[in-house]
């Protein structure tokens, strides 16, 4: 498991290795790689070289929030590299994050039914959401502190599960839209996959797994009344 994964000349030739020595057959890679930058040809090589899982940072659906951020990406790279991967045989999975202090409720919408398309479309097979946090050091702290938009520095509350920054939206609709994130992979076309896809105990143990993993994660962002920040 690894990081963002270098591309170009770099990784050409480490999938070479890895198919030439075989150690493709002995050795799964999951790593952090950016939705722009590989071609559909490079990630079938990544999978004939032993790559499986490869996490995405959507962060958000939009393009000012990754703009404001610095992402480097347009949405639509999120949906053409997470199509290739899918279809190069890869396990494709995304980060979200909610909370931010520019973003209406409804752009946040946009974000949910991103998710529920790449789902829909068979494009991602898992995914993680989180309330944004500003860490020190970060471009997003200074941005907080330049902007009054902080709501308290006790780093123990900087976890990812309640909202550290002001925004337009309401604290509960933050949860709220954290577990709709979680909850986007219910369509019927992605279901209907999964359902079809079992073809052995170990197969519907791994489902089992899925489900109370989504399940915890609702319960993690469950909208509770905090102390006053």
């Amino acid at each position: 498991d690894t990081g963002t994964f270098p591309i170009g000349p770099w990784l050409y030739q480490f999938c070479d290795q890895m198919i030439e020595k075989g150690y493709n057959q002995k050795v799964v890679i999951s790593c952090n790689m950016r939705a722009k930058g590989l071609s559909k040809e490079d990630y079938q090589l990544m999978a004939r070289a032993g790559f499986r899982f490869l996490l995405y940072g959507l962060e958000s659906a939009s393009q000012k929030t990754l703009d404001m951020i610095g992402k480097g990406v347009t949405p639509k790279d999120m949906i053409t590299a997470a199509k290739w991967a899918k279809e190069a045989g890869l396990e494709p999975h995304v980060t979200c994050m909610v909370g931010y202090p520019w973003e209406s409720y409804r752009q946040a919408q946009r974000t949910v039914a991103r998710t529920r398309e790449l789902f829909d479309k068979g494009y991602i097979d898992t995914l993680q959401a989180t309330i944004i946090i500003p860490y020190p050091g970060t471009r997003l702290f200074k941005m907080c502190e330049k902007n009054g938009w902080l709501k308290t520095t006790d780093w123990d509350r900087y976890d990812m599960r309640e909202p550290i920054m002001t925004s337009p939206i309401p604290d509960a609709q933050i949860h709220k839209l954290t577990q709709d994130i979680y909850k986007s992979f219910v369509t019927p076309r992605f279901i209907g996959r999964k359902i079809i896809g079992i073809r052995s105990w170990d197969d519907l143990k791994f489902l089992g797994r899925g489900v109370r993993y989504v399940l915890a994660h609702l319960r993690d962002f469950m909208f509770r009344k905090k102390p006053a920040l």
